[in-house]
């Protein structure tokens, strides 16, 4: 056995896996479609206005405003209606004094017209003959050309995150593709003649592979593509030629062969082929984590057991992938609720528990590092400090849901 002798802080641990984590610098060219959640490249400047004409704000009548002055309702104006205008028609003449246009909300406002009165406003004395109610000033009920966007203007900066109301305004100056950062490749690798994949017969003292599920939904779901490599053997040659053939990702990410048995090889291949930075973190699950870089990248040892894997995964993989995908920090949401029961923490070790919401309470569902089961009837996780021993029933918890 070769027990691990020293561990570092999960603050440490964050610290130094952040630093490692380099914003991605390559770029390409995706549909406007398929950007939902990019990071912009190169800042978009628009080539169009938009609107792209003046056009009414309003359903009604097309005026010269001040041919409704001093109208009420008692002493209407009476303006000759020459025309209608529908979204997405042109009108066929500009408007004189003592006329109106009847107009549709975002249709084009005719030459002459400077305000629209809302059809609320107005009367029908004849077909063609219409009374109005009340008195408008120019440019009211108007959406003037180049008023949400000009021509020239920035629309996005490089850096932004691509939000649907990001997206809509880059359709409205036109725009089909757009530039953006890649995302992070992130190797995941599997170790341990144990692992089956699933859908295989297991065979005896065989289970089947949950990391490379659970790993590949995480990466996925902050910025980043999994590529998943077959597992390897429990052999050094096996172990050396699938770790170097996955390093050459922008991170390789694996799973077992980093505690303390035997057989875990994984850091005798770190050796020898980079360097390990460190191996064991203060915090329960997850101590037997291992950080290392093989060629200048950045190589995470996640522990075998999956509620282990997960946990590290959101208190470590994650800032990483955000930081590489040039994504804003993630902000999980959280709610303070009562303990439902008394935990007992391991003291000097950071403590990553799992809760259930139960009638407004947080109920522990932590059953064992090896129990996937922690994680997926759990609502969320508390926190508990390294120098915390025991959190009591009623007190106050933050939790932050899954």
């Amino acid at each position: 056995m070769r027990p691990i002798t020293e561990t570092i802080s999960l603050e440490e641990a964050r610290d130094l896996l952040f630093e490692a984590a380099v914003p991605i610098e390559r770029t390409e060219r995706i549909p406007l479609g398929d950007s939902l959640g990019r990071v912009v490249a190169r800042a978009v400047t628009s080539k169009v206005d938009v609107p792209p004409f003046d056009r009414a704000a309003m359903d009604g009548y097309a005026v010269i405003a001040e041919d409704t002055f001093g109208a009420g309702p008692f002493d209407p104006r009476t303006l000759h209606c020459v025309e209608r205008v529908y979204t997405g028609q042109v009108p066929k003449r500009s408007l004189a004094r003592g006329e109106c246009i009847e107009i549709a909300t975002g249709a084009p406002l005719p030459a002459g017209a400077d305000a629209v009165v809302m059809v609320e406003e107005t009367e029908k004395e004849s077909d063609d003959r219409i009374r109005v109610l009340t008195p408008v000033y120019p440019r009211q009920h108007v959406g003037r050309r180049a008023a949400d966007i000009a021509a020239g203007q920035a629309v996005l900066a490089a850096g932004d995150r691509l939000i649907p109301s990001r997206i809509g305004a880059l359709a409205a100056t036109g725009i089909t593709e757009v530039d953006v950062y890649d995302r992070p490749h992130i190797a995941i690798l599997s170790t341990g003649n144990e692992i089956v994949e699933p859908g295989s017969a297991l065979g005896p003292g065989q289970i089947y592979d949950i990391n490379r599920f659970t790993l590949s939904s995480i990466i996925s779901a902050h910025g980043g593509v999994p590529v998943v490599y077959p597992t390897a053997p429990d052999t050094l040659e096996d172990l050396t030629a699938a770790v170097r053939t996955a390093a050459s990702e922008d991170m390789l990410v694996f799973s077992g062969g980093s505690s303390v048995g035997e057989r875990d090889l994984i850091m005798d291949v770190l050796h020898t082929s980079g360097e390990v930075v460190f191996h064991g973190i203060a915090v329960k699950p997850g101590k037997p984590t291992v950080f290392g870089r093989i060629g200048g990248r950045p190589v995470l040892g996640m522990p075998g057991y999956p509620t282990s894997c997960l946990s590290n995964a959101y208190m470590l993989l994650v800032p990483m992938l955000r930081r590489m995908a040039r994504l804003p920090e993630h902000r999980a949401h959280t709610v303070s609720l009562p303990l439902a029961r008394r935990i007992v923490s391991t003291t000097g070790r950071h403590q990553f528990y799992t809760v259930r919401i139960v009638d407004g309470s947080a109920v522990p569902a932590f059953k064992a590092s090896g129990d996937i089961t922690s994680m997926s009837q759990a609502d969320g996780y508390i926190e508990i400090p390294a120098q915390t021993d025991i959190v009591e029933a009623g007190e106050m918890v933050e939790v932050k849901l899954f």
